[in-house]
């Protein structure tokens, strides 16, 4: 479990965006490409990835200074971003010219802070962090809601200096660079771009997309053979409970498609908030799908659920688990043969 991501803290490999910014495609210059070529370019070069990952020779881990495969999804995410579908809202809108959709970021990413992050998974501390402002949810008792639902906080997210900043954290021992929010999907351009300008320091510096997983087909598309590491939230069993307390719709047969795939391609840490009420309706059937389709997967059992932001509105919610309920959690965790991490 988790592997690949522990052989490029050992600098053993390089991590998987390293790769896709050595992969040469052939291609002179992405941005006169039409978007077929684009995406086959993408499609191809990302299964080269995966295998490259393997075992990938020492001599293809430098840039050649001509366009690579990670300048191809740059490209394919700044045209995304003209009639946005970064995630399955698929607002449409035209972020280049100052249109905000659902999720409110514009054209200009903003973050709220960045630090090296002690309270993550302890595989992953510390973990260098950077809390990207707004989100595509609406989670009632969202814990980051001053995040979140104020997408206009903070600074600029300029790739430049997010980049220098990743680069002072490894020195000080971070072990991967973490996006987070809010959410990070509505921000893929600006997180390619800054891993593009990460440089050689970049090399043994693991990516953890920290995310709802609520993300778009071309969206994974572009995620794959980028991302050493989902950590990815799987809190509805169910429609119906999602677009209640988050305001999604299709949830469940969207994130578990997005996990099916994160796991065919990458390393994956699923986490599963219990909620208080939820563990028929959301806690069971996300177990006994983990169990059926993505069975190794890393499973963190979450009980630290409190009321927070607008729970209170909800009577379901609004309390914190009782004993009986993290009991039923754990037990059914042991029914279904899933080891909690």
């Amino acid at each position: 479990m988790l592997e690949r991501y522990f052989s490029v803290l050992e600098k053993e490999k390089p991590a998987l965006h390293w790769i896709a910014r050595c992969l040469e495609v052939e291609a002179d210059s992405p941005s006169t490409l039409e978007q077929e070529r684009l995406a086959k370019l993408n499609r191809e070069g990302s299964r080269r990835v995966r295998e490259l990952s393997l075992a990938p020779p020492r001599k293809e881990e430098e840039p050649s200074g001509k366009t690579s495969l990670l300048d191809v999804k740059i490209e394919l995410s700044k045209r995304i971003l003209s009639h946005c579908s970064f995630c399955e809202r698929k607002c449409g809108t035209d972020r280049t010219r100052g249109e905000l959709g659902y999720c409110g970021v514009g054209r200009n990413s903003r973050y709220s802070s960045q630090f090296l992050h002690m309270g993550e998974e302890i595989e992953l501390v510390p973990s260098h962090t950077i809390f990207f402002s707004g989100c595509n949810f609406r989670c009632v008792y969202c814990q980051n809601w001053d995040i979140a639902a104020h997408p206009e906080s903070g600074q600029i997210a300029k790739a430049a200096e997010i980049a220098v900043i990743l680069q002072e954290g490894i020195l000080q021992g971070s072990r991967n660079a973490n996006f987070v929010g809010g959410e990070p999907t509505p921000n893929l351009h600006t997180i390619l771009e800054t891993i593009n300008l990460l440089g050689k320091a970049g090399e043994f510096l693991p990516l953890v997309w920290n995310s709802n997983m609520y993300m778009s087909k071309e969206t994974m598309e572009i995620l794959d053979g980028v991302v050493d590491v989902y950590l990815g939230d799987f809190r509805y069993g169910n429609n119906r409970c999602a677009e209640e307390l988050s305001d999604v719709k299709e949830y469940f047969e969207i994130v578990s498609r997005n996990f099916l795939r994160a796991y065919q391609t990458s390393e994956v840490m699923l986490r599963h908030l219990v909620l208080p009420g939820h563990i028929d309706c959301c806690t069971e059937p996300i177990m006994r799908w983990v169990s059926e389709n993505i069975p190794e997967v890393y499973f963190n059992l979450m009980f630290q659920y409190r009321p927070d932001y607008r729970a209170s509105l909800y009577p379901s919610i609004n309390r914190r688990l009782s004993q009986k309920e993290r009991d039923a959690a754990l037990s059914l965790a042991r029914e279904y043969g899933i080891r909690i991490s």
